[in-house]
């Protein structure tokens, strides 16, 4: 048994409503227990700035970390909003509030600005909590912290399951929270995502503190806390599924208008773009290039059931795609800022594939070493870019400065640099 399930046992959990079970978490057999009910019942949903401002004041007055989570549309909505966040502290219970009805929750995140968040795949929920006001300075991740502890499996489920000796009901993480009114089973759901969440963090805690990991797991959550919003991504139709099929730059002017012509229509409508058009048929007919609207309603993804409006407005596209000149036309791939895919490395640069070869090898044996994901320990376009263009003189400190150059956090430098130092050192003496 780890530290992380010793804690665990001690902790006071509560299942369907009823007392702390005295194992914390497993049953009489071993068995995990369902945890089928949040300990204080399902809460109101937070709809109206009355009810807001009562939940930002309970909040402002709890204890301890604040256990966050937001839910999003994917797949039914344009975009990631948030459709619901569930939040739970001690002292406070467990709220549910709804962003579509209360837009700004910038008071909220304002009286737990100072407090620790907490979070599983903080990443992931970041950016539509940023969008509606709600800005952590300091978090912890309890996805990333089981990815350091070692952990083979890090959702949410697996962890609380494997950590704590619950089992949640995972059955509507995938639906369209931008339904109203929100169905009793999916609010029991969304609450108990955040039940466990502290109690999780606490355990998890003490498991990197027992690996001699807890530093390094909190250079990582303050670097997700301080990290600026993203860029928007250039030339997002690129990354069409199926792209690769396309070859001539007319074909590929296609999928450009075919695709912004989609967003265009998803964001009108407020629908996934998939929902419009699949990413299939916008494939397809820049393979075809129909030449009229009958040999577009001919292809796959535009069959009998889109009506003629439809299949012109996608014939328009297709017809604006063949009459670009053709210094208008895409280019093929995208401009390469780094390192060439590692694939071609073997013909430009023979001694780089080797210094990548020998790198991911002392790479790949350090994390396996130190019980954790290779690209926890540091990225692998960080190892690419110092293997593509290495310190002129091969060193401690200048293979330090350019991992650091590369954003490593000092955990990351001080445990990578000795191997690179080496891996660098033998491939340019072999």
């Amino acid at each position: 048994m780890t530290d992380a399930q010793k804690t665990a046992a001690d902790s006071s959990l509560r299942t369907t409503g009823g007392a702390p079970p005295d194992d914390g978490g497993s049953s009489a057999t071993g068995a995990p227990i369902p945890l089928l009910e949040p300990r204080d019942g399902i809460p109101s949903v937070i709809a109206d700035d009355t009810s807001l401002a009562g939940t930002i004041a309970a909040f402002a007055a709890g204890s301890g970390p604040v256990a966050v989570d937001a839910e999003r549309a994917s797949g039914y909505r344009y975009g990631q909003r948030a459709y619901l966040v569930q939040l739970r502290r001690e002292g406070a219970g467990t709220a549910l509030v709804d962003p579509v009805a209360c837009p700004d929750l910038s008071g909220l995140g304002e009286a737990i600005s100072g407090v620790e968040w907490v979070l599983h795949a903080a990443t992931q929920d970041l950016p539509c909590l940023r969008e509606i006001g709600m800005v952590p300075t300091r978090i912890f991740d309890t996805e990333l912290a089981g990815r350091l502890a070692g952990f083979p499996r890090v959702g949410l489920g697996a962890m609380v399951e494997g950590v704590l000796g619950y089992v949640l009901e995972k059955g509507h993480s995938a639906v369209d929270w931008s339904t109203r009114p929100l169905p009793e089973p999916w609010l029991r759901y969304a609450a108990l995502d955040v039940e466990l969440l502290v109690d999780l963090r606490d355990a998890l805690e003490k498991e990197l503190d027992r690996q001699g990991k807890l530093e390094w797991a909190q250079q990582e959550f303050d670097a997700i806390a301080s990290a600026p919003p993203a860029e928007p991504r250039k030339d997002p139709w690129r990354r069409t599924s199926g792209m690769h099929k396309v070859r001539r730059r007319r074909q590929m002017a296609v999928v450009r208008e075919l695709w912004e012509a989609r967003d265009r229509i998803a964001q009108r409508r407020d629908v996934s773009p998939g929902k419009v058009l699949s990413d299939a048929a916008i494939v397809e007919a820049a393979l075809g290039v129909p030449a009229n609207v009958q040999a577009l309603a001919s292809l796959n993804g535009f069959g009998h059931r889109m009506g003629r409006r439809q299949l012109e407005q996608w014939q328009a596209a297709v017809d604006r795609a063949k009459a670009l000149p053709d210094a208008r036309l895409p280019q093929p791939g995208q401009p390469v800022t780094g390192p060439p895919p590692p694939r071609a490395w073997a013909d430009k640069d023979p001694a780089a594939a080797a210094r990548l070869s020998a790198a991911r090898a002392a790479v790949s044996a350090l994390a396996e070493q130190l019980n954790m994901p290779q690209e926890n320990l540091i990225t692998p376009d960080t190892v690419r870019r110092v293997c593509w263009e290495p310190p002129g003189s091969v060193g401690a400190e200048s293979v330090a400065a350019a991992l650091a150059g590369y954003g490593a956090r000092p955990w990351q430098v001080e445990q990578v640099t000795p191997v690179l130092v080496s891996a660098l050192s033998e491939a340019k003496g072999a």
